[in-house]
């Protein structure tokens, strides 16, 4: 007699692999246990105060009422209604404009200051000096904007300034740096290199530490120069961290920095000054405009994910993307 089979549904040959990767899968979890333990917490943290929170992105697209909630706000009719408004806004484009350049000076001045200083630092034989200038250079991290206001008051000041005075005994008029136009951007850019440079060296001397040391050591036995060590051996050995802060950086491009801008500037540096962030706190939060304030945030996020997926496209090319 023939032997009858029965059909289940799905293929055996498509569904024992489903079941075998299912399984592979769980005993590398299981394995690995005390490591995805220890990722909990963050990944809590992500689905908590990221994920969750994306829900109210719907805000954009209503005439949001705060008493009502989201839910049971009404629809924006259009619903690109204040996406156009901030598009038709006198200051849409100078906002705009203020934001990319200065995140670009930043980006520009200041992404190498923190690898020279990584590769100062890992090339510096006396330790305990190499230690106090690690900690001297990444104090001012831990500092916040309003402290950082406080001590740029008492170098940049047209009253007393540390550096106006040294100006005066120089016979130059004394500068208003933080209430002129053409100096302001500057100091932004300046005192950005100098809370973030120490901080960042820590990410590349990570990468420098993990790259193999009989590499130098071959290097020595065959007369390397200690330049063309670092030019052949250490930069690329920290390549893929490089690209990699460097995409990051990319996707914030349009995150200027609101907190120091929001404590350094004043009325007289506005059209310098003002950015995306600062415009929708006064416009948007003070005047409890959250639809716009969030159809703005949902503009950059769209523009910020385009950047990052192109950034990382372009260093594939290269062999050094994230994904």
């Amino acid at each position: 007699m023939e032997q009858q089979t029965v059909w289940t549904g799905v293929p055996r040959q498509e569904k024992m692999p489903k079941v075998r990767s299912l399984r592979n899968l769980w005993k590398r979890v299981w394995n690995h246990k005390a490591l995805y333990l220890m990722a909990l917490p963050g990944i809590i943290y992500y689905i908590v105060y990221r994920y969750i929170p994306i829900y109210g992105i719907v805000i954009a697209f209503k005439d949001f009422d705060i008493s009502a909630g989201i839910l049971r706000s009404p629809w924006a009719d259009p619903w690109y209604s204040y996406f156009k408004e901030f598009y038709d806004s006198p200051y849409f484009s100078q906002l705009l404009a203020n934001t990319i350049l200065i995140s670009l000076y930043k980006l520009l001045f200041g992404f190498f200051p923190p690898i020279i200083l990584a590769l100062l630092l890992f090339e510096c034989r006396i330790r305990w000096f190499r230690s106090a200038i690690q900690t001297l250079t990444y104090l001012p991290h831990f500092l916040s904007w309003v402290v950082m206001y406080g001590i740029l008051q008492a170098f940049l000041s047209p009253d007393g300034g540390i550096i106006n005075r040294w100006l005066s005994v120089m016979g130059i008029r004394p500068i208003h740096f933080m209430a002129s136009a053409e100096w302001f951007r500057s100091v932004l850019v300046g005192s950005e290199i100098w809370q973030g440079m120490g901080w960042g060296a820590i990410i590349y001397l990570a990468a420098m530490s993990s790259i193999d040391p009989t590499l130098y050591e071959a290097a020595r036995v065959d007369g390397a120069s200690r330049i063309q060590r670092i030019l052949h051996i250490t930069l690329p050995g920290i390549r893929f961290a490089i690209v990699l802060v460097l995409i990051l950086r990319l996707g914030h491009v349009l995150d200027a920095g609101f907190e120091q801008i929001y404590m350094l500037y004043n009325i007289h540096v506005y059209p310098v000054a003002d950015i995306l962030d600062t415009w929708v706190f006064r416009v948007g939060l003070e005047e409890w405009n959250y639809s716009l304030a969030s159809a703005v945030g949902f503009f950059k996020s769209v523009i910020g994910l385009v950047l990052v997926l192109l950034a990382n496209n372009l260093a594939k090319k290269w062999g050094e993307g994230i994904w």
